[in-house]
């Protein structure tokens, strides 16, 4: 995320980090760049001025500190400043204190409000927080159907016009919907709106006849943030007109300038509470502007690293595997495969490797990370008996034969695994023997 924004930004600033003694030219030329990064960034005229304007001012007059050169310390003060545009500090859901707390997602057609509707639900089951889902978009063909198949597979019940009686009064439909999620001891509802191709008055009147018949305590705008500076346009759109409490931003992980999450809390005032990072169902991060900050300045999110792994993890089996990786028998194969499981489960390889300090967004862009490989090495490892498993060393020419067949794989790939495999069980045996654990 962030790619060509986190590159360009971290370039100026390290070139300005790097010299010992930093003149007023100096500041200036840095502050000159960082300005003209930020709008090819696509953040907005009136936010980057403002910006450079207060970083100009910390930086001025500023007490150096001994222990840091004068450009580290303008990189903090970088840092301080861009957390502030973010928002300043994590802003979580409003929840009701007598449940359920209804969450309404608004926004433009194809920003992916109902992907986004499954992706917050599936984040507050594993929260405990016992969502429903209530599909309000009577428009759009199969919407209903969509939201139904993507709340099965988060095991998520979903109410809409196929077992309510509103029929197509919406403000009513979404009224039943949240009476049948009580009825279902949910503590969240999350209704899914319709949207539209652009912002119109239907569109805004229905949504206002909506929040006003049952008074949710969320209204969070589904933001595309590929779209730049339309989607803080959308935003102040839906402001106006609703009074949006936050903001969901979708498809970061793509190649977005990074403008609209940067521009969007400081034009509306309104907090980015969650953004999509990923296809899947589980990948949606609640947004913390000092983390985002980190990642953007190549600082690294070790904690957010953690709390995949924490979320992703089976500590009791990981616990098993450590004692196993440094004992005299040492990991097998059918431990290896459980390990790689682990791994996925923590998702995409290019976006765990982006929470990692020191690694960049150049780095990132060029690094082979083959998502498939974790596949190739599951089927081959899923090819052998579990007798091979636990003993790799009985894999002879006729077996790795054997195995290439039934994998679709090459009898090089094979060896290259188990050669590599072998290397990795020697070493943790030797660290096992050293006491390094």
């Amino acid at each position: 995320m962030f790619s060509t924004l986190s590159e360009r930004l971290s370039a100026v600033l390290r070139n300005l980090s790097g010299r010992g003694v930093l003149t007023e030219d100096g500041v200036r030329e840095g502050l000159r760049e960082i300005r003209r990064v930020l709008l090819e960034a696509d953040v907005s005229y009136e936010l980057t001025r403002d910006f450079v304007k207060r970083v100009q001012a910390a930086a001025t007059g500023r007490e150096i500190v001994r222990s840091v050169t004068p450009g580290q310390q303008l990189v903090k003060i970088v840092h301080d400043e861009l957390v502030v545009l973010l928002g300043g500090e994590a802003v979580g859901i409003g929840f009701a204190s007598v449940p359920p707390t209804v969450l309404v997602l608004v926004g433009l057609q194809g920003s992916g409000k109902t992907t986004t509707a499954a992706k917050l639900a599936a984040r507050l089951r594993r929260e405990q927080k016992a969502p429903a889902l209530v599909a309000a978009d009577i428009y759009r063909p199969a919407a209903e159907e969509q939201l139904r198949q993507l709340g099965s597979r988060v095991d998520v019940p979903v109410f809409g016009r196929d077992n309510l009686d509103a029929g197509d009064d919406v403000p009513a439909l979404v009224t039943e919907g949240i009476e049948a999620s009580r009825a279902a001891r949910a503590r969240t509802v999350i209704v899914d709106t319709a949207g539209r191709l652009q912002i119109d008055e239907a569109l805004m009147q229905e949504l206002a006849d909506l929040c006003e018949r049952v008074g949710p305590q969320e209204v969070l705008l589904v933001a595309d943030a590929m779209t730049g500076q339309d989607a803080v346009r959308i935003a102040q759109g839906f402001h106006e007109a609703l009074g949006i409490t936050g903001v969901v931003l979708t498809k970061l992980d793509g190649d977005a300038r990074g403008g609209a999450a940067l521009s969007i809390h400081g034009v509306t005032g309104a907090p980015i509470k969650y953004v999509g990072v990923g296809e899947r169902l589980d990948a949606l991060e609640v947004f913390d502007p000092q983390r985002m900050v980190g990642r953007i300045l190549q600082q690294g999110d070790v904690v957010g690293f953690v709390e995949k792994a924490q979320e992703a993890v089976d500590a009791d089996a990981a616990d098993q595997l450590t004692k196993k990786a440094f004992s005299r028998k040492g990991l097998d194969l059918q431990d290896f495969l459980i390990a790689m499981k682990q791994i996925r489960k923590m998702g995409p390889l290019k976006g765990l490797m982006g929470m990692l300090p020191g690694v960049d967004a150049k780095t990132l862009k060029h690094a082979n990370v083959d998502e498939q490989r974790f596949r190739h090495l599951e089927a081959i490892v899923l090819s052998m008996t579990p007798g091979e498993r636990q003993r790799p060393e009985i894999l002879n020419g006729s077996r790795r034969l054997r195995i290439a067949r039934g994998s679709g794989r090459s009898v090089q790939e094979i060896n290259q695994l188990l050669k590599q495999f072998g290397q990795m069980r020697k070493m943790m045996k030797s660290m096992g023997k050293l006491g390094l654990r």
